[in-house]
């Protein structure tokens, strides 16, 4: 993936959560908050917090902290959520419906315009009144509709082929949720989400917090 920026990756991957939990002060109608009250929420630092933001400018004051409604705004630009972006899924399956009939995706900006699949049964069926096409056609359609996102929802045997179709017609990124990572050209960008990962992260906490408590007994 090639990048245009030298703001780190551990910092664009904090933005989406400050935005979550902005999105839940302005909920609640909070006007104002400070870095230790977005500290105590996120679970991050103040200072750490107070430098991820000035990689962008800082949006602060000093003895006042920061207005909720304008860093949630800003924060929205600074993510792209200000724009609008046409996806396509690949894969209707559970996952691939799932995703079809989440509508916050499509309230934050990316907004479906078909699904493909190899399945016969499913191909000219609606979801969430999306139509589901032959996967077969997918470059020209991504091609013809200026798709700028691809989801795959395939097995791990046909996302690299999805992967290339989508790539050959002209997709800037790819979210890509198969069991296997992608290989694409450099300048397209590639979130691959191994939902196995958080499960096994889990797994080992849990068998961590066993071992200590044992010792502690003994």
């Amino acid at each position: 993936m090639e990048r245009f920026s030298s703001i780190s990756m551990a910092v664009v991957r904090r933005l989406p959560k400050y935005h979550r939990y902005l999105s839940e002060l302005k909920k609640n109608d909070v006007k104002r908050v400070s870095s230790q009250e977005l500290s105590r929420i996120t679970g991050f630092t103040a200072s750490q917090i107070r430098q991820d933001l000035n990689c962008f400018g800082g949006f602060g004051q000093q003895g006042y902290g920061y207005n909720v409604d304008d860093l949630h705004q800003q924060i929205s630009k600074i993510l792209g959520l200000d724009k609008v972006y046409k996806t396509v899924i690949v894969g209707a399956g559970n996952l691939g419906q799932a995703i079809v009939n989440y509508t916050f995706f499509e309230k934050s900006g990316f907004v479906p315009q078909a699904i493909f699949d190899v399945n016969p049964r499913l191909i000219g069926l609606k979801i969430n009144d999306i139509k589901v096409h032959d996967v077969e056609n997918l470059e020209s359609f991504v091609k013809d509709n200026g798709i700028d996102i691809g989801i795959i929802c395939t097995p791990k045997s046909q996302c690299q082929k999805v992967a290339e179709a989508l790539a050959k017609g002209g997709v800037q990124g790819i979210w890509n949720f198969a069991p296997s990572d992608v290989s694409v050209p450099d300048d397209i960008i590639v979130e691959n989400v191994h939902l196995s990962e958080s499960l096994f992260t889990i797994s080992y906490l849990l068998k961590e917090r066993e071992e200590v408590l044992k010792t502690k007994k003994y």
